[in-house]
């Protein structure tokens, strides 16, 4: 079982793979954006399982839908809010 994000093609993951920004993000991570300055950050793939994280995912959909201004995942809350919600994941 796989998880998809409706819309995303698999050559538009290739084209998305081939820009720099994606490159670097080590397997198992993925590259989210957060905050007004959208610094981005490097997540396990496992907190899109966390339940607080699909809050967070609601947001970003309802805010964004599926066409995110950095052309990667923005998560519309700021940095300090993130932090504390991720944090909380590394000590379970």
């Amino acid at each position: 079982m796989g998880f998809r994000l409706p819309g995303i093609r698999k050559a538009s993951l290739r084209a998305i793979q081939a820009s720099s920004k994606v490159v670097d993000v080590p397997r198992g991570y993925i590259a989210v954006y957060v905050g007004d300055q959208r610094k981005r950050f490097m997540i396990p793939v496992s907190y899109l399982n966390q339940p607080s994280f699909q809050d967070l995912l609601s947001q970003a959909e309802e805010e964004f839908g599926y066409d995110h201004p950095t052309a990667g995942l923005t998560i519309p809350c700021g940095e300090d809010v993130f932090l504390d919600i991720t944090s909380r994941f590394d000590s379970c």
